[in-house]
């Protein structure tokens, strides 16, 4: 039975703000919640789980105090982000801290989620986790997740290579639990078109980057605003699997990006310049960014969001040249 419903129902727009390497920040994921969706801590952006725990803590004060002057306003769930099979004893101690502080929601990736969906289990949360194909979407299924994060082609960071036209309706065929559409999200219009596509929610990563919660130099945002589709580079070359990489940079660290020295292997850097660092100095965006062209405060920008959704959602539907509307 999919729990889809009971998430769509928490949330104002279906809609995840995605979790994010160095950008994702308490005030982010405070700000997504408070907007009315879902917002997403990752554990990786922490270097210790005392930094962690204050940020759920600093999260849940300000949900808190955003319920006592808007009663009536929607607040989307919190989720974590952690690897399903992390170092020890870190995730234990993660996963204690989700269960003392509430947290019925864990996004994983990274390894098979068999052990952490057990365990997830013990206090009553679920586990949703990132596929890339129908492969790992099978292996998933059979691990017992309650939910899938299809990362589909034109994402940021390590996104899939598979089109959305495809993953979301193949993955969908097999599975009937909660399915989140991530990939080029970067308007109200395409949240729609997802959840025609066979998806309950959609992860939305580069266009929060773009806002002024994200935890990124300001260089890095004017990039997505200058940016186009032509400033993504996808290349395994920068840390040795394949990701998406805004060219400038990549420029801006002395690289070519039409150039590139190959990786060693993943997480190995020694092929970089002195000091240069993925995802701290070269930067990720995904092909939305072609649509990015201000940076707003998060709240505005969900604002923005809800009402394209909803015009999107207005739109009659066309049976060859006869209108046909959308049945309710």
């Amino acid at each position: 039975m999919s729990l889809a419903p009971m998430i769509r129902e928490s949330l104002r727009l279906p809609l995840v703000c995605a979790p994010m390497f160095l950008v994702t920040t308490a005030d982010m994921v405070a700000a997504a919640c408070t907007s009315g969706i879902m917002g997403v801590l990752p554990r990786g952006n922490f270097r210790s789980t005392e930094a962690f725990e204050a940020a759920l803590i600093r999260i849940a004060d300000i949900v808190a105090r955003h319920r006592d002057v808007h009663p009536e306003a929607v607040v989307g769930p919190l989720a974590v982000n952690l690897a399903a099979r992390g170092p020890e004893p870190e995730t234990t101690e993660t996963l204690a801290l989700c269960k003392r502080h509430g947290v019925k929601l864990l996004i994983t990736a990274l390894g098979g989620p068999a052990e952490m969906v057990k365990r997830a289990t013990e206090w009553g949360a679920i586990v949703y986790h990132d596929v890339i194909s129908l492969k790992f979407a099978e292996k998933a299924i059979a691990a017992g997740v309650a939910g899938l994060v299809a990362v589909s082609w034109g994402g940021g960071g390590h996104s899939g290579t598979v089109s959305p036209l495809v993953l979301i309706p193949e993955i969908r065929r097999i599975f009937d639990g909660t399915i989140i559409l991530g990939g080029a999200v970067a308007t109200g219009a395409a949240i729609r078109a997802a959840e025609i596509l066979g998806a309950d929610l959609t992860y939305m990563g580069t266009r929060f980057i773009a806002t002024r919660e994200a935890g990124t130099a300001q260089r890095y945002k004017r990039m997505l605003v200058e940016g186009t589709d032509e400033s993504i580079l996808y290349s395994a070359r920068v840390n040795g699997a394949p990701a998406s990489w805004l060219r400038p940079s990549l420029t801006d660290a002395g690289l070519d990006p039409d150039d590139l020295p190959i990786a060693g292997g993943f997480h190995d850097y020694g092929h970089l310049p002195a000091g240069v660092t993925p995802w701290r100095d070269l930067w990720s965006a995904g092909q939305g960014v072609a649509l990015i062209d201000d940076v707003p405060p998060l709240a505005d920008l969900v604002e923005r969001l809800a009402r394209d959704y909803a015009e999107a959602c207005a739109i009659p539907m066309f049976e060859g040249h006869h209108q046909v509307h959308r049945r309710s």
